[in-house]
């Protein structure tokens, strides 16, 4: 399964021919400058909470691209009125089956408001599961003992997490959160972007590694198979 990866939290992953964009933040990053966001033409467009650095180019891809946005309730009625017409709603403990497999939207805790003010509902995680793979995108979120819940609807191939502490977990929580997933192979995100969440990738690799599970830290515009 490929997965691309566009810096902060924003990623893109091919599942059975359907891309699967999450939480587009490329324009407003520094760091992601070589991405050019007009070349990215995902199926669907995945937003777990209404915070700038999750959704800063999610009207403009879908523009392009004609995606099908996922997202929570609040923020697919807040896309309506900018004028998005091809979305999906879920809420928390809610599932949806799509072309490419099933989405559930699962609990994060994290914030959620857009910057004009506006109410984002709740923060959330996406479980997608599939004939090709299963993963977890946990989404901004503190570690929490509902990512005890996630093997229970499958068993995950990979899971997306947070590292950069300040806003989220720390690498080690995230580690933690792995274990809790059954998963032994997580692809870091939410890291090094602002000066709040710098880390030392180094040390944050050697503790996934010395403790038996694989921390990916691909670079920006850099495609892995996971």
């Amino acid at each position: 399964m490929d997965f691309t990866y566009y810096g902060h939290a924003c990623f893109e992953v091919k599942v059975n021919g359907k891309k699967l964009l999450f939480d587009p933040f490329i324009t407003p990053n520094p760091l992601a400058a070589q991405i050019d966001v007009n070349a990215i033409r995902p199926d669907y467009i995945l937003i777990t909470h209404a915070h700038s650095d999750h959704i800063a180019d999610a009207i403009t891809i879908e523009n392009n691209s004609g995606a099908t946005i996922i997202a929570p309730y609040e923020i697919c009625n807040w896309l309506q009125k900018q004028g998005i017409k091809k979305f999906h709603p879920l809420g928390i403990g809610g599932k949806k089956e799509f072309d490419f497999g099933t989405v559930k939207m699962v609990v994060a805790h994290h914030s959620s408001g857009f910057q004009d003010g506006a109410y984002g509902g709740s923060s959330s995680g996406f479980v997608i599961t599939s004939t090709e793979a299963n993963f977890y995108y946990s989404g901004d979120t503190a570690l929490t003992l509902d990512m005890q819940l996630i093997p229970k609807y499958a068993k995950m191939d990979f899971v997306v997490l947070p590292i950069g502490d300040n806003f989220t977990m720390d690498y080690k929580d995230a580690f933690s959160a792995a274990e809790m997933t059954g998963c032994k192979k997580v692809v870091g995100v939410h890291y090094n972007t602002f000066d709040y969440i710098k880390i030392d990738t180094e040390k944050a690799s050697k503790y996934f590694t010395d403790n038996g599970i694989a921390l990916l830290l691909p670079a920006i515009g850099e495609t892995i198979n996971v």
